[in-house]
């Protein structure tokens, strides 16, 4: 039976002052993107639901909805962000009007009778390819990130292709070319998403390895010009998307195995030059490459001599400065860590700083396979939480837990009258098994061990009779409260993801290619949306992801990208429920925006709110 024990530091229902302070601190004139109303239709069975973004500073904007130059509302709407009427039969023209400053703007679509309850972008799957001892590989849609590339103010899709023989660092085997692609879902244009055609297709070539902790994408406006760049790791033969290769076309730096002792090191690359590039988001085209740091140097100095540990890559934006957004390249968790701060100002890649984990005693060994992002001390600048240990924003140690790797880590605001951030974590020791620390300090508040690794962990606000954010773990059934105390002891609960998705404040779970909720009353977890019915997967076995989940389009809900079990087309479902509240998008909030931006890294994880928001909270 597994042995729990729970290790209290703080009374019982006692806040401390540092928890009472608001936090994260950010500068008013930080540089953020520019959105624009995010408008999208949808059809619900006999309805039209019609939904768009309410942006910040807009509590007191009223909208106006009209179908063919006919209003809809009776009266201002004032709360919802969210209008749903009867569907016409035939085409209609559906005009959005806000009223701000004793203006109005003016935002149209076209509603088509084939319209459905999500978005449909057709892809241009790759073309199978054949490996170099003959074996034949296919491709299919994976992990996707999110940026405005042309600077229209909505989204534009950047897709990773996973060939089918991607392999984990530890095992051996040649992989497939990774390849990235672009698409414009034209969210809030007239007319209907493009052909098949990316805008670009990047091929990182045979010298980088496909798999999970390889290829991390960062997708962001570095420059501040209001187009967002691609930074991501490249090497030898890479093809950027206007065709001109990166380092030398001919170099082959992949093992094959022979003289490395059982062909262990089959597939891996571990020699020969690595670079970190930039690319521009509206052509692909490559702006900038330099050395990619770290270096690996000696592989066996990671502590294998196959690639296993030094080829385990992480990846985050961070504003550093506390103004402008810095890209961090990651290497290694297991045994040492180094991060390398990178600043991009439309012509030049320069290194911030480097955080070296052996030149801080306890630090190695501390890492996640996934990392948050946001200021957790208040000083409006951000810190990256690196699993059981965090660096401040000018690349010193800021604390370390010692509690060692782990595979899941959440960092929200889990008391409902504070914004200052906590972090639900999962280790892979059983004597750490999961904690539940202060992001500023890394002060333990309590911790539930366990027998045994714990592979999976979550927190969301999913039952409305406890006060804050529930946390759970695969080491245990039910939930804990921010207390350290045990609910629902018999409730088997999904650990994968989760989802802003019905119209009230509690966050549904996205797992099982589907979004679950908990009911509380009997302790069952129901289905409100099933993705394999509508012939739709998620991806990375049973990591179970959506290629991407976030609030992109729409009202303050989230959507959710999916792909065809095919890989011809992606989906973006946006929820059609009617809600009672507004709240402006939340990839205005700079933690939630960052942890979109690095939600494909690792093993993905739910994007996460600077901000409480739950059934507590007041607004």
């Amino acid at each position: 039976m597994m042995r729990k024990r729970i290790l209290m530091s703080l009374m019982m229902g006692i806040l401390t002052a540092s928890t009472l302070l608001a936090q994260p601190a950010y500068a008013p004139d930080i540089q953020k993107e520019k959105l624009g109303r995010g408008m999208v239709l949808l059809r619900d069975g006999d309805s039209l639901v019609v939904s768009w973004r309410r942006l910040e500073g807009e509590e007191k904007v009223p909208f106006n909805v009209y179908m063919n130059g006919n209003p809809l509302n009776n009266q201002n709407i004032w709360d919802a962000t969210f209008f749903k009427t009867l569907a016409p039969e035939t085409e209609a023209e559906i005009k959005l009007i806000a009223i701000k400053d004793q203006r109005q703007f003016i935002y149209e679509q076209t509603y088509r009778p084939d319209l459905k309850d999500y978005i449909s972008i057709p892809l241009e799957k790759p073309a199978d390819r054949v490996t170099p001892n003959g074996q034949r590989y296919t491709y299919s849609a994976n992990d996707a990130s999110v940026g405005d590339v042309d600077g229209d103010g909505e989204y534009e899709i950047i897709l990773k292709w996973d060939p089918s023989n991607s392999r984990d660092n530890s095992h051996e085997g040649y992989t497939g070319n990774v390849i990235i692609d672009c698409y414009k879902p034209n969210l809030a244009s007239k007319t209907s998403p493009q052909n098949a055609n990316p805008l670009w297709r990047i091929d990182l070539g045979p010298n980088i390895r496909a798999g999970a902790h390889y290829t991390q994408m960062l997708v962001y406006d570095f420059d501040g010009d209001g187009r967002s760049e691609l930074i991501v790791k490249t090497a030898d033969g890479s093809i950027d998307g206007t065709g001109q290769v990166i380092g030398d076309a001919n170099a082959n730096w992949v093992d094959n195995g022979q003289g490395k002792g059982k062909g262990k090191t089959v597939g891996h690359i571990l020699t020969g030059s690595e670079y970190l590039t930039v690319f521009d988001g509206q052509t692909g085209k490559a702006l900038k490459t330099v050395d990619y740091q770290p270096p690996r140097g000696d592989v066996s100095s990671w502590g294998d001599n196959y690639g296993n540990r030094s080829d385990r890559f992480l990846a985050a934006v961070a504003y550093l400065d506390g103004k402008h957004p810095s890209a961090v390249m990651c290497r290694g968790y297991y045994t040492k860590s180094y991060l390398a701060a990178y600043d991009w100002n439309g012509k030049d890649l320069t290194l911030r700083w480097l955080f070296d984990s052996e030149q801080h005693q306890g630090y190695s060994g501390q890492g996640n396979h996934n990392l948050r992002v946001a200021d957790v001390d208040g000083d409006g600048c951000d810190e990256i939480t690196y699993g059981a240990m965090a660096v401040d924003h000018d690349g010193s140690p800021l604390y370390t837990t010692r509690t060692g790797h782990g595979d899941a880590i959440h960092q929200y605001a889990f008391y409902p009258d504070s914004t200052q951030l906590q972090i639900w974590d999962v280790h892979e020791n059983e004597r750490d098994g999961s904690t539940f620390r202060d992001a500023r300090t890394g002060r333990i508040i309590f911790q539930i061990c366990s027998s045994s690794d714990v592979g999976r962990g979550m927190a969301a606000d999913i039952d409305p009779t406890n006060k804050g954010l529930e946390m759970w773990s695969s080491a245990q059934l039910g939930y804990f409260d921010v207390k350290g105390q045990l609910h629902c002891p018999n409730a088997r609960l999904p650990q994968n993801s989760a989802v802003w998705w019905d119209g009230d404040k509690l966050r549904e779970l996205l797992d099982r290619n589907a979004v679950l909720k908990f009911n509380w009353n009997n302790q069952k977890v129901e289905t409100l949306k099933d993705f394999r019915s509508e012939g739709c997967t998620f991806n990375n076995g049973s990591k179970q992801n959506a290629c991407l989940s976030a609030d992109i389009l729409g009202d303050w809900r989230e959507e959710v990208i999916v792909r065809d079990n095919a890989s011809t087309e992606l989906r973006i479902y946006s929820t059609t429920v009617p809600t009672a509240y507004s709240y402006p998008c939340l990839m205005l909030d700079i933690p939630y925006r960052l942890s979109v931006a690095t939600e494909n890294v690792g093993y993905n994880q739910p994007p996460e709110p600077g901000f409480y928001l739950g059934v507590d909270k007041r607004k």
